[in-house]
């Protein structure tokens, strides 16, 4: 640390320098955040200071958040949804292991996830001592409900499935896994991190969410397709019981008691992503989705123009290519087979698209 201070210019100088090293959104086809909508950034300044994790100091910003998970609830077909924001899906999906495993305390409880699943519940299984009993994909990169009905015993405490997978974009049979859960006793949890803020948007999505009996948690990030800042995720259960199960005691807190993982909890993201879902609407998110499903689908048109093809339909905005070929400049990704992965978030416009696609017909020349 230095002795005395540095100058705000000096500073802020450095700090541009750094800035100008970080990739631009415009060429980035990878990610699954985007720029955040300019009401989300607005709001995030007003709400700061706002410290969710001593919700009794900022009764206003708690408010908003209940009324956050309300929204999001209503949107996954459940009334009165429970839950918090949390800091992305990789909170949310250890959080519902937690849940389920207070749910269900049995000796050597094991977990049945997707081969698809997020890393995330590597890191989850891994901090509760959980063993992870992992599912084969079908020949559409789905999960396959009936190997995972043989994985599961009565050991199994809990069971993963995923609406609109990181890699091919597609989802889970997630009613025939609300099904097992209800015969076998075990907690479904949705990991629809992605896909939680486009499937609802799409005129005829598959079931997903708590319309389906068996469907005990849902998380949903609106820090990606709900354009907010960063971090905000959100863990939305179907009892209040499940949450309460994680308390612990906060004696010098304006609450006594916490469920969540996180202690301090920033505001400023929370505030925002409601007030984006405020702002647009369901016909806003509906625009939006549809352009980025449009989008997606001239990608898998043109691709396959200059003979690279999809190697799924997917059922939201991600698509996955058989094409060894990265154009300069662009950043792409691969999923764990070598397909190149690419997202249609806001950010890729039509003409990035095209643009793309010229630049990959230019590599066949």
């Amino acid at each position: 640390m230095r002795t005395t201070g540095c100058p705000e210019e000096k500073i802020l100088s450095f700090l541009s320098s750094q800035k100008a090293k970080d990739r631009c959104y415009h060429k980035v086809l990878s990610s699954m955040c985007t720029l955040p909508h300019p009401l989300a950034v607005q709001v995030q300044e007003m709400f700061i200071e706002s410290n969710l994790g001593d919700p009794g100091l900022f009764e206003g910003t708690a408010e908003i958040e209940s009324l956050l998970i309300e929204e999001l609830g209503s949107l996954l077909h459940l009334t009165g949804a429970c839950g918090y924001a949390t800091s992305g899906g990789t909170e949310s999906n250890i959080q519902a292991l937690r849940i389920a495993r207070k749910e269900k305390p049995v000796e050597s409880p094991n977990v049945v996830v997707p081969e698809s699943a997020h890393f995330s519940f590597e890191k989850a299984c891994d901090l509760l001592g959980l063993e992870m009993r992992t599912v084969p994909s079908d020949g559409t990169y789905r999960m396959d409900a009936e190997m995972a009905a043989g994985m599961i015993d009565d050991h199994t405490i809990a069971l993963v499935g995923i609406a609109g997978t990181t890699e091919y974009g597609v989802v889970d049979p997630i009613e025939r896994l609300a099904e097992l859960a209800t015969e076998g006793d075990v907690h479904l949890h949705v990991d629809a991190a992605f896909g939680g803020l486009v499937l609802p948007f799409l005129e005829s999505p598959p079931a997903f969410d708590f319309q389906l009996d068996g469907v005990a948690s849902i998380s949903v990030d609106p820090h990606k397709m709900g354009m907010s800042t960063i971090p905000v995720g959100c863990l939305l259960t179907r009892k209040e019981s499940m949450l309460c199960a994680l308390n612990v005691d906060t004696p010098y807190l304006t609450v006594k008691k916490e469920f969540t993982l996180a202690g301090t909890r920033p505001g400023g993201a929370v505030v925002g992503a409601w007030a984006v879902l405020e702002h647009l609407g369901r016909d806003g998110f509906t625009r939006i989705v549809q352009e980025c499903m449009g989008r997606t689908r001239r990608l898998i048109e043109g691709m396959e123009g200059h003979g690279y093809s999809v190697v799924v339909e997917p059922e939201v905005n991600v698509a996955a290519f058989e094409c060894p070929k990265i154009p300069p400049g662009w950043q792409v990704s691969r999923t764990r087979d070598g397909h190149m992965r690419i997202v249609c978030m806001p950010h890729v416009s039509t003409q990035a698209i095209e643009n793309f696609l010229r630049d990959i017909g230019e590599m066949d020349v």
